[in-house]
């Protein structure tokens, strides 16, 4: 507890829905060719965030989408990068509110300088905040991604970008706010700050990335996925069991990003180092400010202003349509489409989902799949074929024998 923050009941309950990921005997849908009959079982996903690496992937996919359609702007863009001394870290391991009041103090220090570089009295910056809590090797290491605006839009239509940036300016206001902020939780004293403020290196950092022009749209969706990014990497992840193992201990070999390093962990040190990673249930991981944030947006739609500005990527597909359109990110993710029959090509739809236990059991008893072996829960960049138990139409029972409704919401689900 003292080396990984307490223990949250939560994790127990992302840990097992992880492990129930994509297996057929918790659920699944079935999906049938409207031209041949050719059908198979899609089973249900976890949807668990930061943990399940199939499920955050499409978070990911989707968010992307979401944020490039709904929320940024035709206009120039760049990436800031807000990060703290090691020494403060601790507070926000044990303390989850924290990022939040974190968030305030990037925002207040960007928000300050980008509107003071644009000579209009109602200049208004827009930024997408996203917390990072873990570093290369999964260490705790709280960190703001903000894609902000590059200046500052005014007259309601109009915007002006701003010129190069300090950061070594922004890096002493941000420390300062950021010292303040943690003296109002109680979490440091004067005693620390005056220590602190006599670092030769302070530990803060301000890192602002290149200008992204607008027509880069591919670049902008990249780096709205990058901010949302899972914690760990199973390309860079080797597993080594106890009998492989010159201790008898399991072991995980973690490489590091640039290739160039790698780092032993006992297997129990390095889950208990990526749980702390998981954010709490309905923890918000993304936060929207000034013209981006959600009151803004919400205005400009009432009053039918929102479009003055056009939207960076141009979508007629709505918000509640991304959530259901689960087959599109899956082809956007592993290159297949889920819902192109393999047999005749045609067009194939769910037909049913099917999340009752006893019709479960006898429907994968008939296809002789009920005592097969449990299949490992679905990586990022897994294809989907070995999450798909095809079947020919002849041997599989007909939803009208089991009083399936095939015009359950999918998005339930998937």
């Amino acid at each position: 507890q003292r080396r990984f923050g307490f223990w949250r009941p939560y994790v127990m309950d992302v840990i097992q829905r992880h492990l129930d990921c994509g297996d057929l005997h918790f659920g699944f849908a079935r999906v049938k060719c409207e031209d041949c009959g050719h059908e198979y079982l899609l089973a249900f996903s976890c949807k668990r965030r930061h943990f399940c690496p199939s499920c955050h992937q499409k978070r990911v996919v989707e968010f992307g989408e979401w944020l490039c359609t709904e929320v940024l702007k035709y206009v120039p863009h760049r990436q800031w990068v807000f990060s703290i001394p090691k020494r403060l870290r601790i507070y926000f391991m044990f303390d989850r509110k924290l990022p939040t009041k974190l968030n305030r103090c990037a925002w207040k220090v960007l928000n300050l300088y980008l509107t003071q570089a644009v000579r209009y009295d109602d200049a208004k910056a827009g930024a997408a905040v996203a917390v990072q809590s873990f570093g290369d090797f999964q260490n705790f290491n709280s960190h703001l991604h903000v894609l902000a605006t590059d200046g500052c839009f005014y007259n309601d239509d109009a915007f002006m970008v701003c010129p190069p940036p300090n950061t070594r300016d922004l890096e002493e206001l941000f420390r300062y706010e950021v010292f303040k902020m943690l003296k109002s939780e109680g979490k440091i004293t004067d005693v620390i700050i005056e220590n602190m403020m006599n670092w030769r290196h302070s530990g803060f950092n301000v890192y602002c990335g290149k200008a992204i022009w607008p027509h880069n749209e591919e670049g902008l969706e990249n780096l709205a996925r990058y901010i949302i990014r899972a914690s760990f990497s199973q390309e860079r992840m080797t597993y080594i069991a106890a009998n492989d193992s010159s201790d008898g201990v399991s072991k995980v070999v973690y490489q590091s990003k640039d290739g160039t390093s790698t780092k032993t962990f006992d297997a129990l040190d390095w889950i208990a180092q990526l749980v702390t990673h998981i954010p709490n249930k309905g923890e918000q991981m993304v936060r929207y400010y000034g013209f981006y944030s959600n009151k803004s947006r919400g205005l400009r739609k009432k009053a039918g202003t929102d479009d003055q500005v056009p939207a960076l990527i141009d979508s007629d597909i709505s918000r509640k349509a991304f959530r259901k359109n689960w087959a599109r990110l899956i082809q956007k993710i592993y290159n297949v489409n889920p819902l192109l029959c393999p047999k005749c090509l045609g067009s194939m739809r769910i037909i049913s989902l099917i999340d009752d236990a006893e019709i479960i059991k006898k429907i994968l008893k008939h296809l002789d799949l009920w005592d097969v072996k449990r299949k490992p829960p679905p990586c990022a960049n897994g294809p989907p074929p070995e999450a798909f138990i095809i079947y020919d139409e002849s041997s599989a029972p007909s939803a009208d024998d089991y009083l399936i409704d095939a015009d359950y919401p999918i998005e339930t689900y998937l």
